[in-house]
This record gives C-alpha cells, structure tokens and sequence, in this order.
C-alpha cells in the first residue's frame, strides 16, 4: 500500500553534511510512523531514527545523537535525514520504513514497507 523511494545519497568528506530524503506514495503517510535503518557492508541493518505521525516525537540511536535530525512533511510525503559532522563510520546503505501505530519501535519487523536504500559514502 506504500512505496517508499529514496534520494540524496552520495559522497562526502568528513566532517560534512547530507540530506537524504523518503518520498512516498498515497494519501496515507501520515498515518504512519517513519524510520530510518542504515546497513554497512558485513554488519546487520542498525536502527537510526524514527518520528512519529504528527512529527510531534522523535527518536534517535546513540550513535547519531546530535548529529542526525530526522524530519518529515506531510505535505509532501517525504520524510528526511539531515546528517551533520558526517563520520566514515556513518557509511552505509539508508534505508527509510513505515510503519502503522504509535510507537518509535527500533526493530526492523515493527516495520511493514522499505525502500530500496541510497548509498552514504563518507571519506576519511
């Protein structure tokens, strides 16, 4: 019922900032609670943040803290991920997800559709 399509990835140097962006599909999203994963080649896909159906909560991981800012228009249906002082440790595929309910879950199958993922390159 919700196609999700990701954009913004690419290359930054350390230290740098990038925006990725969700688009989705419908006149649903705003019934759905928004996420972004993140998975590094060898390691599993890792929860980064989350915001809820009103944007009036957010979550984020530890390891992004006061760094990442994650946002969404309903407007527009599109979800995004401003990512500042960019660290190479921070590359990996982004993948955004949807999910119905309330809650800011952090587990990949609290989440019932996914995009396709945008490459995040960061260089030392």
């Amino acid at each position: 019922q919700v196609q999700l399509v990701e954009s913004g990835g690419g290359l930054v140097q350390a230290g740098g900032s990038l925006r990725v962006s969700c688009a989705a599909s419908g006149r649903t999203f705003s019934s759905y609670v928004m996420a972004w994963f993140r998975q590094a080649p060898g390691k599993n896909r890792e929860f980064v943040a989350a915001i809820s159906r009103s944007a009036g909560s957010t979550y984020y991981a530890d390891s992004v803290k006061g760094r990442f800012t994650i946002a969404r228009d309903n407007a527009k249906n599109t979800v995004y991920l401003q990512m500042n002082s960019l660290k190479p440790e921070d590359t990996a595929v982004y993948y955004c997800a949807a999910g119905a309910g309330y809650y800011l879950w952090t587990g990949e199958n609290k989440y019932d559709y996914w995009g396709q993922g945008t490459q995040v390159t960061v260089s030392s």
